[in-house]
């Protein structure tokens, strides 16, 4: 940037770039909400659907580092806004899809749309807030903002759902596209790195089939076991694509990922503490919203306005973040973040079939604080800790973690619950396998049983998936509250502010910690 940013124009900048982030949070929470209404319409077969589940996530996962790397060479706003309009379009031929396999391919579109926004709007506010007061502040906000669409977004959808059809959550992408070229193009200043070389063309297609062959994997695990090809098939690609990858990042003069970055405290913390909260959160998330609507027989309208504290007290915890750095340091601010939504998870080990709204209330908004707290200071920790050219690629892998880790945990977390359901659960004399598969198999399965047996069936089964939440949050807790204190140890050296971080004369990120 070669001229001075005024105040007005740094705000302004972090408006667009929140309300670009606000669109992907809500992106990510409507499709399954929508998922009744569109097999019913649509009649997918079972493979379909979850292809329309998941393409989204594959295509963002697998292009997040090539895209963060290319905002820094071709400019950030330039691909903001070119991923915006493709992102607007893109909602248009998902709402409007006739078929399944269109579906499938306008949800790919989605997909590659959303990589080019994600790290393109934490690399601007990088770029635009040098002052590290200003910058911790705004990204803080940001996360708040991210915080606060997760939780929206269920409510939103589900007010849609309740008076349109399935395709009108994607419709309402529309105008929020519209509203952010236009304001991209009179405020967003543009950036790049003016040392940058080409993308090296062989790395691409090598990040891309680790992170879609990991996160493959996980899925796999989490829906069909560890016992099945496709686990083993996609992490043998993933994991061997990966090692390809890294090894050739660190022969490269401007690599993708500059490897040495996790050599810095900072940055390898952060990584850390992101991967860890979301491998928990999102587990949990998935198993709330059986239990809102499955156990409890909550509307998704209901289910996602009994969410709304929480994603609320993230957005307040994420713009309290920096004023608890300056008091107490940014290790001592999220391990605390961490503990919180630990403490959250311990406290959920006590519901029941009919716990008190009362009760859960404050342990989400514990937990949400925490979060709040965690991912406001990591993700400014990491920014911070290189250089303003470098920051659409610092973006990318840390959203790259994050979608790592949250697959992760559903493969385990969401395993561990279902293994304990189907291991726990006793089904009449008869009764195929296949209802124990999940709450709502058996619960279907009841419904087609005489009253009185039907009832007792639905009964056992909601308590026993109870149960095995109880023992999932227990861990989850367990393991945040030893991260924790790892995460306290990690990040003990990194100051409340950080320097400003330079380039070498090869384009690389100086050391900042011994060799």
């Amino acid at each position: 940037m070669t001229a001075p940013i005024t105040n007005s124009r740094k705000w302004g900048t972090l408006v667009i770039s929140c309300l670009a982030m606000l669109l992907l949070a809500l992106d990510l929470t409507v499709l399954h909400l929508a998922a009744p209404k569109l097999v019913e319409d649509m009649a997918p077969t079972g493979t379909q659907l979850l292809w329309i589940l998941d393409m989204y996530g594959f295509a963002l996962a697998g292009l997040l580092i090539t895209m963060g790397n290319l905002g820094d060479r071709i400019g950030r706003k330039r691909l903001l806004l070119i991923g915006t309009a493709a992102f607007g379009a893109a909602s248009v031929l998902t709402a409007y899809a006739p078929t399944p396999e269109l579906l499938i391919a306008a949800r790919t579109l989605l997909g590659v749309a959303g990589a080019t926004i994600m790290p393109s709007t934490l690399s601007i506010v990088r770029n635009v807030f040098t002052n590290p007061k200003e910058r911790t502040a705004a990204v803080g906000l940001w996360s708040s903002v991210s915080a606060l669409g997760f939780a929206v977004g269920p409510v939103v959808g589900g007010l849609l759902l309740d008076h349109f059809w399935w395709g009108s959550v994607f419709l309402i992408n529309v105008p929020i596209t519209a509203g952010l070229l236009l304001g991209g193009l009179l405020v967003l200043p543009e950036s790049r790195n003016p040392r940058s070389r080409p993308l090296d063309l062989v790395s691409v297609p090598l990040s891309m089939a680790g992170v879609i062959g990991l996160v493959y994997a996980l899925k796999a695990a989490a829906h069909d076991g560890l016992g099945h090809p496709g686990f083993w098939i996609s992490a043998a690609i993933g994991l061997t694509a990966m090692v390809v990858f890294v090894r050739r990042q660190t022969r490269l003069a401007e690599p993708l990922i500059d490897v040495r970055l996790f050599r810095l405290p900072a940055f390898s913390g952060s990584i850390g503490a992101n991967l860890v909260v979301i491998f928990s959160s999102l587990a949990m998330s998935v198993a709330f919203a059986q239990y809102f609507q499955l156990v409890r027989g909550w509307s998704p309208l209901m289910a996602g306005l009994a969410g709304l504290p929480g994603g609320v007290s993230g957005a307040i915890g994420g713009g309290l973040a920096g004023v608890l750095v300056g008091a107490i340091g940014r290790a001592r601010v999220v391990a605390l973040g961490v503990l919180l939504t630990a403490a959250g998870f311990f406290i959920y080990t006590g519901i029941g079939l009919d716990t008190s709204y009362w009760y859960l209330l404050p342990a989400m908004m514990v937990f949400g604080v925490g979060l709040g707290f965690t991912f406001a200071v990591t993700n400014d920790t990491l920014l911070a800790s290189v250089p303003r050219e470098r920051a659409g690629a610092a973006s990318a892998i840390a959203e790259t973690a994050q979608e790592v880790g949250g697959s992760l945990g559903i493969a385990v977390l969401g395993s561990v619950l279902g293994a304990l359901y189907r291991q726990n659960l006793t089904l009449p004399p008869g009764f195929p396998a296949e209802a124990k598969e999940s709450l709502g198999a058996t619960l279907h399965a009841a419904s087609t049983l005489p009253a009185q047996l039907g009832d007792a069936l639905a009964l056992t089964a909601r308590q026993t998936f109870v149960d095995s939440m109880r023992v999932s949050m227990l861990i989850g807790g367990t393991l945040l509250a030893v991260f924790s204190v790892v995460v306290l140890y990690a990040l003990r050296s990194v100051p409340k502010e950080i320097p400003e971080v330079d380039l070498d004369d090869e384009g690389r990120v100086q050391d900042q910690v011994p060799a």
